[in-house]
């Protein structure tokens, strides 16, 4: 039987405004190089972002719980004008917060 992955837990937040900063800048890189840039990328991260950051300021420091949060709250967005949706945010946080951490999210590693 397969080994469960461990939760993996954020360091508890220190700055809420520059962590928020850094995500929503890489959020919106991540979003423009996977397709075309568009105007709601924009939109897509600061949204994203700002659920993020309240999640943190309320104390919220488990990743699945940070990404089950963000595909909850953004499903009220509309993401006609995108070619992505909110799990493919709340997938792609996730993947820039475990490279920040220097943790390799190949394979379940």
């Amino acid at each position: 039987m397969a080994e469960p992955i461990s939760p993996i837990t954020l360091p508890p937040v220190t700055n809420p405004e520059q962590e928020g900063k850094w995500l929503r800048e890489a959020l919106v890189n991540w979003l423009d190089s996977e397709f075309i840039p568009e105007t709601v990328n924009q939109t897509i991260a600061t949204r994203a972002t700002q659920i993020f950051v309240r999640q943190r300021m309320e104390g919220e420091n488990d990743l699945g719980s940070l990404v089950i949060a963000i595909v909850t709250e953004m499903q009220a967005f509309d993401f006609r004008e995108s070619f992505y949706s909110e799990f493919a945010i709340a997938n792609a946080v996730s993947d820039l917060l475990l490279d920040s951490l220097g943790i390799d999210r190949c394979c379940g590693a």
